[in-house]
């Protein structure tokens, strides 16, 4: 593991099991974050994105999950092997997360105040009004008030509710965040004003962050690096720029055709051809190949390696360089 690596993923297969059927979740993941670096993991609902963050916690449900195989690799730590009281102690403290709806993610009979402190007494030596203070200085760190501590979630509006839950995250200067869809029940508005406060506080607080979101607009904003994911596979990985001015994988073209730009002259976005895998019954070969629209013979038998195409850039394709000049 590098010494500017805070976290590595090798490896990592998980399966979602029932007596009737088997759910091929996250196919032999691999993902680095650096320290300070923030990573944008994108794709489809059901791509394997949450799966994927809640494996680096250690939180997914015992049953009917199963980690089939890798590694998770934080500070040089597996996070797989670690015993249940040294992950209490990581989470929140070294890793917190913050999860897709705010309004699901706060206690309605306990104050704002009272799960901030919650949190904090769970990680600090620190005494009552120790802990009062540091959950009070929190709030104001998200924009709210220190009057509202003793206010309950219902009166707050979402997007307040999202900076409640920022706010918890935080409290205890955690070294990796992740954001899982951190907007997707907030208005346009409240989006771009949750998202500024991210970016300045990930400055303040020096962390890193995985922000999983199927915007890449968001991406393009906040992001570093970008990994994209398909069908529990990451199918192509590398910086903002690799990602954004040479992609070299067709799905990654299939998600820039469809934003739509107000300076384009299409009459008609493009779409990606086809439906998602089902996850019970993936393809062989290329996991990508019956939706994509440069697939030869050996995409639908062969299994494609990751490719290393730049200084970090990879994509899983067999005919990225083909594809690309037909493209043109």
């Amino acid at each position: 593991m590098s010494n500017k690596q805070l976290l590595q993923i090798n490896g990592l297969t998980v399966d979602y099991e029932s007596s009737f059927r088997t759910v091929h979740a996250v196919r032999n993941l691999n993902l680095a974050i650096e320290f300070g670096e923030t990573m944008g993991l994108v794709g489809e609902t059901g791509s394997g994105k949450t799966t994927t963050a809640l494996s680096i916690l250690n939180i997914l449900p015992e049953i009917p999950s199963r980690i089939l195989g890798g590694e998770i690799l934080f500070e040089g730590k597996d996070l797989l092997k670690q015993p249940k009281k040294e992950l209490r102690r990581i989470r929140g403290k070294d890793i917190a997360m913050i999860f897709q709806d705010p309004m699901t993610s706060l206690d309605p009979v306990m104050t704002v105040g009272a799960q901030i402190e919650e949190m904090i007494a769970l990680h600090a030596d620190m005494s009552h009004s120790g802990i009062r203070e540091r959950a009070q200085d929190m709030l104001e760190v998200v924009g709210i008030k220190k009057e509202r501590f003793d206010d309950y979630p219902h009166q707050f509006s979402g997007g307040m509710k999202q900076r409640v839950v920022i706010a918890m995250a935080l409290s205890c200067n955690p070294k990796l965040l992740i954001a899982d869809e951190p907007t997707t029940a907030l208005d346009v508005t409240i989006q771009a004003q949750v998202l500024d406060l991210m970016k300045d506080l990930k400055k303040k607080y020096q962390m890193s962050m995985i922000l999983i979101t199927h915007d890449l607009g968001v991406v393009a904003d906040i992001c570093d690096t970008v990994a994209i994911m398909y069908a529990g596979e990451i199918v192509e990985y590398g910086t903002v720029e690799d990602i954004f001015d040479r992609y070299s994988h067709p799905y990654t073209e299939g998600l820039f055709n469809s934003i739509p730009s107000i300076d384009g002259d299409r009459d008609e976005l493009k779409v990606v051809a086809g439906l998602t895998p089902d996850p019970t019954n993936l393809p062989k070969g290329c996991i990508f190949h019956p939706r994509c629209p440069y697939a030869a013979e050996k995409c639908a038998r062969d299994y494609p390696e990751n490719i290393q195409i730049g200084e970090s850039h990879y994509v899983r394709c067999f005919r990225f360089n083909e594809w690309r000049q037909q493209g043109e």
